[in-house]
Order: structure tokens, then sequence, then C-alpha cells
């Protein structure tokens, strides 16, 4: 049983649901996002050459794969504009749906996404405090430098975030409901999607654990956006755990650019990032059940 909000926000999608639209719609949005990317990247790569030459070429793009600049982070999150332009326009061209139709109605998004911001932010934000007295991060961005780069930073990560959630919860899941009646089509594939986007090689045995806390993200966002009708609420939970993640404390070794700490440990290391995955995979449905209880009410 579906819920009604997510039942209404299916209207649109269900005037032209068939199957060869959405794949045609998948290959016009992956067009878009490298094409996006290249022009983003080619811009980039003109510059340096500009400034330094062909020989900063190379190792820019080598700073680009490890993101330890904050420019760098800037730049990987800009790429992410093609991914939320690419929804937008399969939706136009190939089911004549509105931007707003992906995203849901305004005054649901606007209390769903504050909702799930303040619980995340509060109940992650604890726990890295409570995590950090016992395990002590280490600095990596000078405070002052770190809050110049946030005005430019912020507006970035949000975009990473909306592009996210206007593909896998939005065009995706919608797309897939108003073609299929099984609940594991519409709801479980597009999660698992998302956790696959998350391959990691270098989280080395740690690897299935990350997969499993990004597919079971994937799963929650999807709950909150049928349960609400909007991805509102998982926009706002996806923007407080990637702003803690990525701008307060990384795991050492992958993208710390704009992080004020990173932990003492690296992604492959197995004990305590292990342990950690298992408990924010906990915290994860642990946020989730604290948030539709306070938007059911």
């Amino acid at each position: 049983m579906r819920h009604p909000e997510f039942t209404a926000m299916l209207v649109p999608a269900r005037v032209y649901p068939q199957i060869w639209r959405l794949l045609l719609g998948v290959l016009l949005i992956l067009f878009i996002y490298v094409s996006w990317s290249l022009l983003v990247l080619g811009g980039a790569v003109g510059l340096v050459a500009a400034e330094q030459g062909l020989w900063g070429v190379m190792p820019f793009f080598q700073e680009l794969q490890v993101g330890r600049l904050p420019g760098s982070v800037a730049l990987l999150l800009l790429t992410f504009g093609g991914m939320a332009l690419g929804p937008v326009l399969a939706a136009a061209a190939l089911h004549f749906r509105g931007p707003g139709t992906l995203i849901g109605p305004w005054g649901e998004w606007w209390r769903g996404f504050v909702t799930a911001f303040a619980v995340v932010a509060v109940v992650f934000g604890v726990l890295m405090l409570a995590s950090a007295m016992i395990w002590p991060p280490v600095a990596n961005m000078e405070p002052g430098r770190w809050l110049m780069w946030l005005p430019l930073a912020l507006p970035l990560l949000f975009l990473q975030i909306a592009a996210e959630e206007l593909l896998f919860r939005g065009y995706l899941m919608q797309q897939l409901a108003a073609r299929f009646a099984a609940r594991w089509v519409w709801f479980t594939l597009p999660a698992l999607c998302f956790g696959l986007l998350h391959w990691d090689p270098e989280a080395g045995r740690n690897l299935p654990l990350l997969l499993l806390s990004a597919f079971a993200f994937g799963l929650v966002a999807a709950d909150l956006t049928e349960r609400t009708g909007s991805l509102g609420a998982a926009m706002g939970f996806h923007f407080a755990n990637n702003l803690l993640a990525l701008f307060i404390l990384s795991i050492k070794g992958t993208i710390t650019g704009l992080a004020l700490y990173v932990t003492p440990w690296g992604l492959a290391e197995e004990g305590m990032v292990s342990l950690g995955l298992m408990v924010s995979i906990l915290l994860l449905f642990a946020n989730w059940w604290i948030i539709k209880a306070l938007l059911d009410r």
C-alpha cells in the first residue's frame, strides 16, 4: 500500500510511464552529466594550462582524484550540475513534466528538509563530539580559511545532494513507480543503484560496509520520499549527512579538501572504521525513525 502523498506525487509521472521513455531518459541524463563534467573539467584544465603550462595538467588531475585541496573538492561538486540538470530535462522532454513534479509541494518540501536536517545534524553532531573526546581528530584546515570557503562550498554541496535526489528519488523512483506496481522495483532498485554509485576500491575490506551504508541511506531516503510525497526530507537528511562528512570530519585518505578535521585512520583500516560504519548504519535508521515520527505528527 502506497502512501497517499506519494500516490498524488505520481499523477504527472503516470501520464507517460512507458519504459522506453525511462530508458531513453536515463541515456539523456548520462549524456548531459558526462557533457557537463567534460565542460567543467575542460575549463579547469584550460585555466591550469594557461597559468602553469602543459606540465601542470597532470598534477592537476592527480590532485583532483585525491581531493586534498579545497579547489579540487569544489570542482568535483560542481560536476554534479549535469546530474541535476539531466533529470529535469529528461522529465520535460520525455514525460512532459515540470521540475516541480519531481520535487513535490513546496510547503511539504520545506517542512521535510528542515526537520530532517535538524535531526541528523543533532544526532550525528553529538556522536562526532563524543567520538572526538575519545579519539581526537587531526586538524586539517585553518578555521579562518575554512570559513572563507563556506559561501562557495555550501551551495555546491547542495547542488551535489540535490542532483542525487533528483535522479534517484525524483526521476527514477517516480517513473518506475508509475510503471510498475511491484515495490521492489521502484523502491529498492534506485536505492541499490545509489549504493553502487559509492563503490570505492580504496575501502579495502570495508567496501561491503561502505556499500551497505549507502544502500541503507537509499532505502531511508526512498521511504521519506514516499511518506511525504516530496524530496524535502530526503534532501535535508542528505545535506546534513554530507555536510558533516565532507566539511566537518572526513575520513583520512578520502575527499578531505574542505574538512575542518580528519580521522586518525584511513577508510581501508579495519577496526575503528569498520565499527564506525556499522554504527553509522544503525544511526541512519535511528534518524529515520525520529524524522518520520516528527513528520507524521
